[in-house]
C-alpha cells in the first residue's frame, strides 16, 4: 500500500514511521511519500526515517514528492500533518491574542480561530486535490484544529476524511491505569468534540470502575487530569474532562500564567526546532538520537503553563510516553485494509451519534472501525453544562467554515466574538484586524 504523508517534514513524521516498522502483516505500507513545502525540513526529517529504517529489508520505500499532485495520486492513505504558516505563525497567534488578555492555544480560544481561518482553505484544496486524483483513498487528519479542519474536508471527501487525536487515548490510558484496569480490556465512555471532550465511564467486564477512581482521592492525585483539575472539581463533573478543558474551567489563571511566561509555547517549539533541524543535518550528526532527545524535552514541557497554574508539578514518567496517535493511524489504516474490524475514538461525521448536534457536524466519540471506514458509537447526551460548551464552540466552527468558504470578514469576527474565551465584540473585531495584518494567508478575507 502507498502511504502519502502531507507535511512530511512535520517533527513528529518518525513516529508513523516507527509504527509502520512494526506491522509485519500482510497487505501493510510497502511504500511511503513525503510532502513538504519546506525542503529542509523535510531533509532532516528523512535522515531521520533512513536511521530508523537501517538494517531492516522490509522497512516500507521513503520518497519525497515535490509536488502535492504527484505526492497524492494513487495513493491508498493519505496522512495530512500541516501546519499553515509554520510555528512562527503560531507564535504570532500567541501574541496577538495574549495581547488582548485572551488566551492564544493553537487549537483552543482566539488562537485556534486564527489557525483554522488561514488553515481550512488550504486543508479543502488538498481534500478537491486528493479527490481527483485518488478518489479510492482514506484521508487521515492530523492536522489542528482537528475536529474544524476534519469537517472542512469531510464537506469534499464524504466519510472518507477521519480525524485522529491523541488526547482521548492518552487520557483513556491514565485513567485506566489509575483504577487498577488493563487500558486494552476497557471501554471508554467518552464524548465531545476535538479537544473538548469528557470521560464518563469506565467499563471493564460489564462493570463502570469510574465512580469508585473519582471517590479515591489518592487515585486521582496519581494521573495528570487529577492534578490539574484537582479531585473536588472532578467529583463535581462526574467525570474526567480532555486535558484542554484546562483552558475553559480555569481560563484566567492559565493566561495569567501565559503572560507571565517568558515565551509562548509557539515561540519555544519554533526555537526548539529550528535547533533540531539545524543540528540533523550536520554532516555526521546522529539524527535519530538527536531526535529522540528533542522528543523527550518536547513531551516533558508540554502544558507546563497549565501544570503550573494548577500546581500539579513536573509530568509523571508514564504520562513521557508518547500519547499513541501513531499507533491510533496504525490500528486505523489495518482496520480498514484488512478488515481487523477495532474500537477507536475519532473524529467523524455525527451521524446522529451525539444529540443535538446535527448528522454531518464532525465529533469525537467512540467508533466501530471495519473495511467500510469509521462508524460513530451512538452515545448518551451530555449533560447540560458540557452541551452547551459543545454547542457554542461547534457554532464557532461554523463560523469559521462560513469565513473561509466566501472570504466574509464578518463571519469571522462572528467567530471570534462567539468563543466561549473572547468576552467582548470590540476584541473580536481588533483580533481579526490584528491577525490580517499579520498573516498573508488571511488576504482571503475582504468581503463584508
Amino acid at each position: 500500500m502507498k502511504l502519502t504523508i502531507l507535511g512530511g517534514g512535520g517533527f513528529r513524521v518518525p513516529l508513523v514511521y516507527g509504527a509502520l516498522l512494526g506491522d509485519r502483516g500482510a497487505g501493510r505500507v510497502t511504500e511511503v511519500v513525503l510532502h513538504d513545502v519546506d525542503g529542509t525540513r523535510l531533509a532532516a526529517v528523512r535522515r531521520v526515517v533512513e536511521e530508523l529504517a537501517a538494517g531492516r529489508a522490509d522497512a516500507p520505500a521513503v520518497t519525497a514528492a515535490r509536488g502535492l499532485d504527484e505526492a497524492v495520486r494513487g495513493a491508498d492513505f493519505v496522512f495530512s500533518a500541516i501546519r499553515v504558516g509554520g510555528l512562527a505563525g503560531r507564535a504570532a497567534d500567541e501574541r496577538i491574542a495574549l495581547a488582548e488578555g485572551v488566551l492564544g492555544q493553537e487549537t483552543v480560544g482566539a488562537g485556534g480561530i486564527a489557525y483554522g481561518l488561514r488553515t481550512v482553505p488550504v486543508a479543502v484544496e488538498i481534500a478537491h486535490r486528493v479527490a481527483a486524483l485518488a478518489p479510492e483513498a482514506w484521508v487521515i487528519n492530523f492536522t489542528n484544529p482537528a475536529g474544524l479542519v476534519t469537517e472542512a474536508m469531510s464537506r469534499v471527501l464524504g466519510d472518507r476524511v477521519v480525524g485522529i487525536c491523541d488526547s482521548p487515548v492518552a487520557l483513556g490510558r491514565r485513567v485506566a491505569r489509575a483504577a487498577g484496569a488493563d487500558p486494552a480490556t476497557a471501554w471508554f465512555d467518552y464524548a465531545g468534540l476535538n479537544h473538548l471532550g469528557w470521560l464518563r465511564g469506565l467499563r471493564v467486564g460489564g462493570r463502570d470502575l469510574l465512580p469508585g477512581l473519582l471517590a479515591d482521592d489518592a487515585a486521582l492525585g496519581s494521573f495528570e487530569e487529577g492534578k490539574l483539575f484537582g479531585a473536588d472539581w472532578l467529583r463535581s463533573l462526574g467525570a474526567v474532562p480532555n486535558e484542554y478543558l484546562h483552558y475553559y474551567y480555569f481560563n484566567r489563571e492559565t493566561v495569567a500564567a501565559y503572560r507571565r511566561a517568558d515565551r509562548t509555547r509557539g515561540a519555544f517549539l519554533g526555537e526548539q526546532q529550528a535547533g533540531f533541524y539545524e543540528r540533523v543535518l550536520r554532516p555526521g550528526s546522529p539524527a535519530l538520537e538527536v531526535w529522540r532527545r528533542t522528543l523527550a524535552e518536547r513531551e516533558a514541557t508540554y502544558m507546563a503553563a497549565n501544570r503550573g497554574a494548577a500546581g500539579a508539578g513536573a509530568r509523571e514518567e508514564e504520562d513521557l510516553e508518547s500519547g499513541g496517535y501513531e499507533q491510533v493511524a496504525l490500528a486505523l489504516m489495518r482496520a480498514i485494509a484488512r478488515d481487523e474490524r477495532t474500537t477507536l475514538v475519532l473524529d467523524v461525521r455525527n451521524r446522529g451519534a451525539l444529540a443535538p448536534l446535527d448528522a454531518d457536524a464532525v465529533v469525537e466519540v467512540p467508533c466501530l472501525v471495519d473495511a467500510g471506514g469509521a462508524h460513530p458509537v451512538a452515545v448518551d447526551p451530555l449533560p447540560g453544562h458540557a452541551t452547551a460548551l459543545v454547542t457554542a464552540v461547534k457554532a464557532v466552527e461554523r463560523e469559521i467554515l462560513a469565513a473561509a468558504e466566501g472570504g466574509s470578514v464578518s463571519a469571522a469576527v462572528r467567530a471570534f466574538a462567539l468563543h466561549p474565551l473572547v468576552d467582548s465584540v470590540s476584541v473580536a473585531r481588533r483580533l481579526v484586524d490584528a491577525y490580517r495584518a499579520e498573516h498573508p494567508g488571511l488576504a482571503y478575507l475582504r468581503r463584508p
